[in-house]
């Protein structure tokens, strides 16, 4: 990944500062994600929103039609770069804190873990990968636990035995 895509991070939700520097591996997991998907990315630009299940829930509403909270969301951009012009906006990533935190526990992983899968599974969607169907699933979900591996965390879909 070129050192010309600027990541931004917003925290809009209080609860994501009880993590360690949110910030910081925040970045890290969309570096990840940026660099697997699209390697040959030059510039552009990424948003990353910390944000909580109320915000969520009405985005979910509004985009998808669906009246609820859910972990993360991915909005691609449709920016078309051209010369001389700002570098493209390539989408935004939105995580929901109580739903992450939610199933973290569920799932018994630590919350750290769970929110750079999902950051890594939205940056993802922003470049197309998918599981609508297996065949897709098992591209993104093989690519992700690779992602993640050289993170440190273990591989998502694994159940424990």
């Amino acid at each position: 990944m070129s050192a010309c895509v600027d990541l931004v991070v917003s925290i809009e939700n209080e609860g994501w500062t009880s993590l360690d520097a949110p910030e910081v591996w925040a970045l890290r997991a969309a570096k990840a994600g940026l660099a697997a998907a699209a390697p040959e990315l030059e510039a552009g630009t990424l948003s990353l929103v910390l944000s909580g299940d109320d915000e969520v829930r009405e985005l979910n509403k509004r985009w998808r039609g669906l009246d609820k909270p859910t972990n993360v969301l991915s909005f691609p951009s449709d920016d078309e770069p051209f010369p001389g012009g700002p570098p493209p906006h390539l989408g935004d990533v939105i995580l929901a804190w109580e739903t992450v935190l939610r199933e973290a526990a569920e799932q018994d992983k630590p919350v750290l873990a769970h929110a750079t899968h999902l950051i890594v599974h939205g940056v993802l969607h922003l470049f197309g990968y998918d599981h609508q169907d297996d065949g897709q699933a098992l591209v993104m979900e093989t690519l992700e636990t690779r992602i993640l591996d050289g993170l440190g965390i273990a591989d998502p879909y694994r159940v424990p035995a």
